[in-house]
C-alpha cells in the first residue's frame, strides 16, 4: 500500500474542498492515486458536499423514532436548503436513520465534538488523569497518553463520529455528506432529545423482608 503523505493529502483536499479525514481515507482507498480518489470522492458524494458546506441550511424536518416496546423515544432535527428537499425521499430516509441511530447510541448526548462543552471535556480529563494506571508516569507522559484518550472519549459521545448502524465501514457523518452530495444542497444534523421511558423518575423500592420482620414483632 503506498505510503499517504500529507503534502497529497492537501494536493486533493485543493483539488475536491474535501475535508482532510475524508481525503485520507480516499486515498488509503485507491493506493495513494490521486486521479481515482477524486473519483472516489464524487461517487461518495462528499466532495460537492464539502462545498456546500458553508452555505445556509434553515429549511429541513423534524423526524421521529420510537424503538420497538416504546421504551425509547427519539426526535432530530434536519437541515437542508430548500423545503423541495426537506419533502424528497431521500431526505426523508436519512431522518429515519440518523433517528434510529440516535436511539441505539445512548451514550452519544452531543451532535458533534465541537458541541461539547468545555466544562464536560474538562471533567473527562480530570476522570483519565485520575486512572491507577497512569500512577508514577512523568507529567508530560500523563498528559500525552489522557490526550489521546479524551479524544477517543468525546468522539464517543458525539453522533456524527459514531459508525453508522446500517454500514459500519462509514460514519454518520460521512452517510451526511453522501446524502448531501445526491440531494446537492448543504445538509446538516442540527440537535436531537432522546427520552427513555421512566428517566429521572424515583421509584420507591419496599424492603419486604424487613417489612415481614416488622409484622412478625408485631404479633
Amino acid at each position: 500500500m503506498a505510503e499517504i503523505s500529507a503534502k497529497l493529502v492537501k494536493t486533493l483536499r485543493d483539488k475536491t474542498g474535501a475535508g482532510m479525514m475524508d481525503c485520507k481515507k480516499a486515498l488509503a482507498e485507491t493506493n495513494g492515486d490521486t486521479e481515482k480518489a477524486i473519483e472516489w470522492l464524487r461517487q461518495k458524494g462528499i466532495a460537492s458536499a464539502e462545498k456546500k458546506a458553508g452555505r445556509t441550511a434553515a429549511e429541513g424536518a423534524i423526524g421521529s423514532y420510537i424503538h420497538t416496546g416504546a421504551r425509547v423515544g427519539v426526535l432530530v432535527e434536519v437541515n437542508c436548503e430548500t423545503d423541495f428537499v426537506a419533502r424528497g425521499e431521500i431526505f426523508q430516509e436519512l431522518i429515519r436513520n440518523v433517528a434510529m441511530q440516535i436511539a441505539a447510541c445512548p451514550s452519544v448526548d452531543y451532535v458533534k465534538v465541537e458541541d461539547i462543552p468545555a466544562d464536560v471535556a474538562d471533567r473527562e480529563k480530570q476522570i483519565e488523569m485520575g486512572r491507577d494506571d497512569l500512577a508514577g508516569k512523568k507529567e508530560e507522559m500523563k498528559e500525552k497518553i489522557v490526550a489521546g484518550r479524551i479524544g477517543k472519549r468525546l468522539k464517543e459521545m458525539a453522533l456524527m463520529d459514531q459508525p453508522y448502524i446500517k454500514d459500519s465501514t462509514i460514519t454518520v457523518s460521512e452517510l451526511v455528506k453522501q446524502v448531501a452530495g445526491k440531494v446537492g444542497e448543504n445538509v446538516q444534523v442540527r440537535r436531537f432529545v432522546r427520552f427513555n421511558l421512566g428517566e429521572g423518575i424515583e421509584v420507591e423500592t419496599a424492603d419486604f423482608a424487613a417489612e415481614v420482620a416488622a409484622m412478625s414483632g408485631a404479633s
